[in-house]
């Protein structure tokens, strides 16, 4: 199996250039001098994956208000992530990262545990950029319940 490096705070992020639910490019240079997180995540619409998607939802206008954005990625195909968005009113980017070299590239994906088994798969992962496009925040195997909440404690939002 492959083990892909992780990010630490002070490295660039890696440039990405995906598209969003409804097939429009995306790139991390769109939010050139703003600062972002971006959350990866392994499927729309599993059980853990909706509650961090829609408690970043439930917090957006506070992280917007600190002048924080939020993209999320996964590698599903754009039009799972429009039925995702629409069921969950989700108001942020969901991209798609089909091919995941970007989520390799972020190191958001390699060796998982799961009941003894080991195999690859998504690393869920949590990263704030800052406005010159340096990693701020590096949060790997993050849980998907009460991490929103614990980020924004975090980050005084």
């Amino acid at each position: 199996m492959t083990e892909y490096s992780k990010l630490e705070p002070g490295d660039t992020a890696p440039a990405f250039t995906l598209p969003d639910a409804d097939g429009n490019d995306v790139s991390l240079a769109d939010y050139a001098g703003k600062k972002v997180i971006v959350y990866f995540y392994p499927a729309a619409s599993t059980p853990g994956c909706t509650k961090q998607a829609c408690d970043f939802r439930d917090s957006l206008a506070e992280l917007n208000g600190e002048g924080l954005e939020v993209i999320g990625i996964s590698p599903d195909k754009p039009a799972k992530l429009a039925k995702f968005r629409d069921k969950e009113e989700l108001t942020f980017p969901l991209l798609a990262d089909e091919d995941k070299s970007t989520l390799q590239a972020w190191g958001a994906f390699g060796e998982k545990k799961n009941y003894g088994k080991v195999y690859e798969g998504v690393i869920r992962s949590t990263f704030l950029v800052d406005e010159d496009g340096k990693i701020e925040v590096a949060q790997y195997n993050v849980r998907a319940t009460g991490h929103v909440a614990k980020l924004r404690r975090d980050l005084a939002v």
